[in-house]
């Protein structure tokens, strides 16, 4: 993705700093904004004996992704960046395979749990890359999420575990 012009912020984090955030948020929102559109790809294709209650738990996962969506892309806005949020920007950047076309609802469970473990891990991560630098709220917003996405795994793996 091309860089785009910082606008000028009072925040009191260094240019080079807010450069790299900015980054990192970008690739989170790609990486969560696909998430999201993978659980709907599962809420509105689910089938099987489970299907309702896969059906609104996906449905109830997805809903609690757009808040953090919109929390990191306006934090990109407020380092003086640009977000990058549109869906085609997501698919190019996202880091997630492409969701499979399975309707079975444990093999769709499973597909998530691949998908909400992958961006749980890389969000620890950015929590680490923040802090390291000095960002402490970027670094909270990833805790915030961080929270949200295991509390969602948890709901997932019960459903695949003996």
């Amino acid at each position: 993705m091309a860089k785009t012009k910082q606008f000028d912020t009072h925040i009191d984090l260094k240019g080079k700093v807010r450069d790299q955030m900015i980054t990192l948020l970008n690739q989170q929102l790609a990486d969560t904004f696909d998430l999201y559109s993978q659980t709907k790809q599962a809420h509105w294709n689910v089938k099987g004996a489970q299907f309702y209650a896969l059906h609104e738990l996906y449905d109830d996962l997805a809903a609690k992704l757009l808040e953090p969506i919109d929390e990191i892309a306006e934090r990109v806005t407020a380092l003086g960046g640009s977000a990058h949020g549109t869906i085609h920007m997501a698919a190019e950047m996202s880091r997630l395979p492409d969701f499979p076309l399975v309707v079975n609802g444990m093999e769709s469970v499973q597909a998530l749990v691949e998908r909400y473990a992958t961006v749980a891990g890389s969000t620890r991560a950015a929590i680490d890359t923040a802090d390291e630098v000095g960002d402490m709220g970027t670094a909270d917003l990833f805790t915030g999420l961080s929270r949200e996405l295991d509390k969602a795994l948890w709901f997932l793996e019960a459903h695949v575990q003996a």
